[in-house]
This record gives C-alpha cells, sequence and structure tokens, in this order.
C-alpha cells in the first residue's frame, strides 16, 4: 500500500470528521470556544495522525501516531457524550455517530494490530 488514502482507517475517520461538522452546526452558539471547538480538534486528529504516521519512515513512529489518532477516537467519544448528558446533541445524531466511532475504533485497533505483528513491535 502506498497511499494513506487507501487505509480503511483513515476513510472512515474522514466519513466520520463529515459527520461531526454537521452535527456541530446544531450545538449553540455559546459552545462556539468550548465544546464545539474542542469536538472538531479531536475529529480532525483522528485523520490526520493516521496520515502522518503513515508517511512516518521509522514503524514505531507510524504506530506511535495510530495510538494518538486511537486516543483521539476516545476524546471525541467523550465528548459527545458530554454533549448528549447535558441535552446539546439529540439522540438520534448521538447514537448514528456513536455508531460511526466504534466502527472508527475497531479499524484502527486492527491498523495497529496489523503493523505491530508485521514489524514485530510490543510493549
Amino acid at each position: 500500500m502506498t497511499n494513506y488514502k487507501n487505509l480503511e482507517a483513515w476513510k472512515k475517520s474522514m466519513e466520520l470528521v463529515n459527520e461531526v461538522y454537521l452535527v456541530l452546526k446544531t450545538y449553540p452558539k455559546e459552545e462556539t470556544f468550548a465544546l464545539t471547538s474542542q469536538t472538531k480538534r479531536a475529529a480532525i486528529s483522528i485523520p490526520s495522525n493516521i496520515a502522518e504516521g503513515f508517511g512516518r519512515n521509522y514503524k514505531k513512529d507510524t504506530i506511535q501516531f495510530f495510538h494518538i489518532a486511537r486516543g483521539s477516537i476516545y476524546e471525541l467519544e467523550t465528548l459527545l457524550n458530554i454533549a448528549n448528558m447535558t441535552g446539546i446533541i439529540a439522540i438520534e445524531s448521538f447514537k448514528k455517530i456513536s455508531l460511526l466511532i466504534e466502527e472508527c475504533g475497531r479499524i484502527t485497533n486492527g491498523l495497529i494490530s496489523y503493523f505491530e505483528k508485521q514489524f514485530k513491535i510490543t510493549d
């Protein structure tokens, strides 16, 4: 594989970014510099770190960036849980995006496992 754009983890996380941006349009204006901004950064971080990791020369660096992407998935999930808990996001939107987050997490975990086994890297 020669291009990060071929990675399923990158494609799915780009889909997730789009869904996050759509749901953030419904957030109240007073959240612009708080929950909205932080949620955007967490979502954008996922495909960005997958792409950056793929471009690294050292396999340990590659895997580290994939781990950062996974951490951003968890951060995004937490931020959306807060939005749901406080009534900022509709339950239907929350459920839809939660399924996409779970799928991104599974795919990213698979990507990490593949690279770790491929290059025999352990913690």
